[in-house]
């Protein structure tokens, strides 16, 4: 997630530095047929490339607006997440105080559920962050399920199981902690459903052939601008139509472990500190640093 600091300049424009090359490349073409074989270029009016700028600046407002509508539902899915975390170990504590050893398992196993979640929305090693939490039979069992923190999930709900057999839990308190179970598992099923939806593919086609149109149109609409302040204008009025699109491509995959992924990684170190500190442990790790501009 990008932090409210100053972003590199290097890091914007490394992100359209392609597309840049490309209306460097537009504009010197242009500049060149205006300068040698003028009859072949077509008089274009202003008008023209300002209706296309309109059109493509509506394209991208409505592609921005569904990319954030993305991200923030993955933020707001990650902060139920937090939320429903510290429900369940707090009834843990509450219902199964008598049980210290299998209530601390289970809030362990919490907090690595978390890791193990992020890592796997982002395709990385789910063992990162998770592995210190889990003995070693819970990390061979659970890396043979293609869907890890589901098998976690299901750890959970066989020692809850366990506890209420044993006559440790009323049937209250058991339909208490499946019911916080049962949003987890919700919630794991709306990331991976923002995950596994493509945002269409050709719509960044079509939208990127409309912004280079645009482009070669305002280069021969700008025909008798001098040279230099033609390709100068044309390249620097192109700069935000192409970082507005990359800007709206990177916020509709939210856990693609960019810099403006939703911070899964900071909210699960969040989580591990308040469940460690309500089970009491002495490792309690530190908040998550940032790596300059954004934190991941």
């Amino acid at each position: 997630m990008l932090l409210e600091t100053r972003i590199p300049l290097r890091y914007v424009l490394k992100k359209v530095r392609r597309d840049l090359v490309f209306v460097l490349l537009i504009c010197t073409l242009v500049e060149l047929a205006i300068h040698y074989q003028r009859a072949i270029l077509p008089t274009i009016p202003t008008a023209i490339p300002a209706f296309l700028g309109t059109a493509i600046s509506l394209l991208l407002s409505f592609k921005l607006n569904q990319s954030y509508d993305r991200w923030w539902e993955a933020r707001k899915v990650w902060g139920a997440i937090v939320n429903d975390s510290r429900t369940f170990v707090r009834q843990l504590l509450s219902f199964g105080g008598q049980h210290p050893d299998t209530v601390r398992t289970l809030g362990r196993r919490q907090i690595a559920w978390c890791y193990a979640l992020g890592q796997s929305l982002r395709g990385l090693d789910w063992k990162v962050g998770a592995a210190e939490l889990l003995d070693e039979d819970e990390i061979q069992q659970t890396s043979g399920h293609a869907n890890k923190p589901l098998f976690l999930l299901q750890l959970h709900a066989r020692d809850v199981t366990a506890l209420a057999d044993a006559g440790q839990l009323t049937d209250y308190q058991r339909i208490a902690l499946d019911d916080t179970l049962t949003r987890l598992t919700d919630s794991m099923g709306k990331a991976e459903r923002i995950r596994g939806t493509v945002f269409p593919r050709t719509y960044r086609a079509f939208l990127h052939a409309f912004i280079y149109l645009f482009i070669t149109a305002l280069s021969i609409a700008l025909a008798e601008v001098e040279g230099f302040w033609q390709i100068a204008i044309t390249t620097s009025i192109s700069v935000p139509f192409f970082l507005l699109e990359k800007t709206a491509s990177h916020m509709q995959d939210p856990f693609a472990n960019r810099p403006t992924d939703t911070s899964v990684t900071a909210i699960a170190r969040t989580i591990h500190i308040n469940l460690a500190q309500l089970l009491g442990e002495e490792d309690v790790p530190a908040p998550l640093a940032s790596q300059g501009f954004y934190i991941m």
